[in-house]
């Protein structure tokens, strides 16, 4: 799998109230859970995020409360990856559950606002296309592959049931 996009640039410690307020959490409805991503942090950021764009940020992206609702909302705004030094346990988790890949990379820093990156999950690699510059991340193992290419684990369960009951 190959994703091509533009960056969005946060700093260390994006919490889960940053990424989503507390005030949207009785919202059930994605799309709309998605309008008001980092309205907190970055109110003009619905208004501009495209479909295919990436994240990247610093350290402990997606830390404080364990609430789905932060990467629900990541991934129904466009978001394709999120890049960052390090991700809190649970966010990362919760992101593989719903199809949202993630990216630790420790060189995050060197990667600017608006650069367009190329990210080739196979091969392992992020290429800048602004600079040309290449990162080499760690691949997913491939049960994490499936779950993500499956968009998420309840449609990788879905989709091996009714494997299962057609054989």
């Amino acid at each position: 799998m190959k994703i091509k996009g533009k960056v969005w640039k946060f700093g260390d410690h994006i919490n889960t109230d940053d990424i989503i307020a507390a005030r949207y959490l009785n919202i059930t409805e994605h799309k709309e859970l998605a309008l008001h991503i980092f309205e907190t942090i970055r109110p003009d950021f619905t208004k501009n995020v495209n479909k295919g764009d990436i994240i990247v940020a610093g350290e402990n992206f997606g830390c404080g409360s364990s609430r789905e609702h932060a990467p629900i909302s990541i991934k129904e705004s466009g978001i394709s990856v999120v890049i960052a030094k390090s991700f809190a346990r649970i966010f990362f988790r919760n992101s593989i559950n719903i199809g949202l890949p993630l990216i630790e990379l420790k060189e995050a820093d060197e990667i600017k606002e608006g650069e367009e990156l190329e990210i080739d999950f196979e091969k392992g690699v992020i290429k800048n296309l602004n600079n040309g510059k290449n990162y080499k991340f760690h691949k997913y193992p491939e049960f994490l592959q499936n779950i993500i290419s499956s968009g998420g684990l309840i449609p990788l369960v879905k989709k091996t049931i009714l494997k299962n009951e057609n054989n």
